[in-house]
Formats: structure tokens, sequence, C-alpha cells
């Protein structure tokens, strides 16, 4: 196959699929594994894909939602010390909801606070939370594969079940006009309503996400604080009129 008819085909089964793993590619283009990695270093080069850990995604795919071994390996130092930073607004006897996303999963190690009970969506997060002997709830519900979060209106329904002094919640997009933003809309409408059950709500987004915006509205700025580990100074004063920015 020629260079130029592999690209096409993988661009093609980008748009498909949205994400392209680098086994997948070499099996089905019939290529060696350095070739693929040439193509997609060269695709990339163009701005046509951006490779990720294993693979390759499409170029601002605002309704793509990163899966969870893809966001694991991306910006972990930053994961780090946002985590450790909310983690610290934990008070002893408090009732929270941890979201499903790497770096609210990042949180549980840093937990200090006694006597905390936690809900969250995530999968991961329980078995993080029980190996801590962290009191927990997982919401009931259909797991997505993708993120390991439960969603759809079960979970929504379970939700209702519960009132939360706190919640930390992920976002892919924080913007002064458009506030934080996710990928998916199902995702999006448990988060929302994580926020309205929540005394007080925190929204945890590495400084990769500040001027960014996608798919689905979450809420405004003004309804949580947010917590990253820099915030890029040319975005400082739109965001900080808005609302309160923790960071490292």
């Amino acid at each position: 196959m020629l260079t130029e008819e592999r690209y096409s085909a993988i661009i093609e089964r980008l748009h498909l699929q949205g994400i392209v793993k680098l086994q997948e590619l070499v099996d089905v283009l019939g290529a060696s594994e350095s070739t693929i990695r040439r193509d997609l270093i060269d695709l990339e080069s163009r701005q046509m894909l951006k490779r990720i850990h294993g693979g390759a995604a499409l170029v601002n795919e605002k309704r793509l939602e990163p899966g969870m071994e893809e966001k694991t390996f991306k910006n972990i130092q930053q994961k780090t010390t946002i985590a450790r930073l909310a983690a610290q607004e934990i008070e002893n006897g408090e009732c929270i909801y941890l979201d499903a996303g790497t770096t609210t999963l990042a949180m549980i190690p840093f937990i200090e606070a006694k006597d905390v009970t936690v809900v969250t969506n995530g999968l991961s997060h329980v078995e993080a939370l029980v190996s801590k002997r962290i009191r927990s709830y997982l919401l009931g519900g259909m797991m997505k594969i993708h993120t390991k979060a439960v969603i759809g209106s079960i979970a929504l329904q379970n939700m209702d079940n519960f009132r939360f002094d706190k919640c930390f919640l992920g976002s892919n997009g924080v913007d002064p006009e458009m506030g934080y933003t996710t990928p998916d809309p199902e995702e999006a409408l448990i988060k929302r309503r994580a926020h309205q059950l929540s005394g007080k709500s925190y929204v945890l987004a590495d400084s990769s996400k500040i001027g960014e915006i996608t798919f689905a509205k979450l809420f405004d700025l003004e309804e949580a604080d947010l917590i990253t580990e820099h915030m890029p100074e040319h975005w400082r004063p739109g965001i900080a009129q808005k609302t309160k920015i923790i960071e490292g």
C-alpha cells in the first residue's frame, strides 16, 4: 500500500471511530509498527491528527471524550498537583461526590480528612476508596466502557437519594463565556446534578483545558471554584473575575 493510501485509510478510520490504536492500524493496513509510527508523526505535523498514548485521535474533536487509559498518561504531574489541592478542601465528617475521571481519582490517596463518606460514578474510584477504607457508594446505572463512568437515567435517579457537602468534578473545557464544558451530554447531566445537590462545587482542570470549549455545558464559571495547577496569565483576568481560582 502506498504512503498516501495509508494516510487516507488512517484518517478515514479516525473519522469513523474518533480514536485508533497503533496495533489496530498495523493489523488493518498490513504495515510494520515503525512504518505506522512514522505515518502518525507525519500526519500530526500536517495537523491532521494528534498522537496519543498507543495510537492517535482527531484534532479538536469537541464531542470526543478520551478514555481512562488515554487520560491516565496525560499531564500526570499537573493532575497530582491539582489532586493534592482538591483533597485539602475536604473536611472531617463531610459527605462528598467524586466525579469519574483520572484527576478526581488521583485525589483519593491525598484524602486525610476523617469519617468522610464518598459517592461516585467512577468504577476505578470505588476500588481506590475501598483500598483506603473510606466509606463509599457507587451509583447504579449504565457503565460507559470508554471512561468507566456510570451514566444514564438510572444513575440520575440514584443520585437523588444523596446530598453532598462538596462535589469535585472534572471538566474538558474552561472558558469565561461558555463556562465549564465536557464532550458527552450524558456525563454532563450527571455532573450538573451532582453540582445541584452539593453545598459547594469544585471543578478540577489542568491548564491545557483553560480556554477550551467542548460540546456539552455543565454550568457557568461563577457556580464553582476552579482548581488548577497553573492559570495561564492571558486567561487570568477573564476567569478570576468570575470564579475563585485555587492553584498550585
